[in-house]
């Protein structure tokens, strides 16, 4: 079952069990995927819809910090529960070493002998990590990788 009827479905099932707080965030997934699938006049696939749940998710997380840091925790906690239900639509995430596993094989694979050749480890790396890794984290490992640190 793609994630779109997945979401479908979730939705439904939050209406039938009277869940307000996961059938808005649901809704909220849908809208944003419908607005991009009229956009640019295309169907997504499972992959363009787990990049708009990483957004959202990256979006919360901002939100977050943001509320914190103004001292509005009621608005800090609606944000953390929609973070809860978005991020159970994201794949297992890699471990540590499973990732620095991934940006040895990337940096061998690509040749790579220095920072100049960051945009071409990325590009290899960003399609196998994306939803399952941050990719600021993955940046930062192929950095380090490329700098002989």
């Amino acid at each position: 079952m793609s994630l779109k009827a997945q979401l479908t479905e979730d939705m439904k099932a939050a209406m039938r069990a009277k869940e307000s707080a996961r059938l808005a965030t649901i809704r909220l997934i849908l809208a944003d995927i419908k607005r991009k699938e009229v956009d640019e006049q295309i169907e997504l696939d499972d992959t363009q819809t787990l990049a708009i749940v990483e957004k959202m998710i990256k979006q919360r997380k901002d939100s977050i910090t943001q509320f914190e840091a103004g001292g509005r925790v009621d608005l800090a906690e609606i944000e953390k529960g929609e973070l809860a239900i978005l991020s159970a639509y994201m794949p297992a995430g890699l471990s540590d070493e499973e990732i620095a596993a991934e940006v040895t094989a990337a940096v061998a694979a690509t040749g790579a002998a220095g920072p100049q050749d960051m945009g071409k480890v990325m590009g290899v790396l960003k399609p196998k990590l994306a939803g399952r890794a941050d990719m600021t984290v993955v940046s930062g490992l192929v950095k380090k990788a490329l700098s002989g640190s």
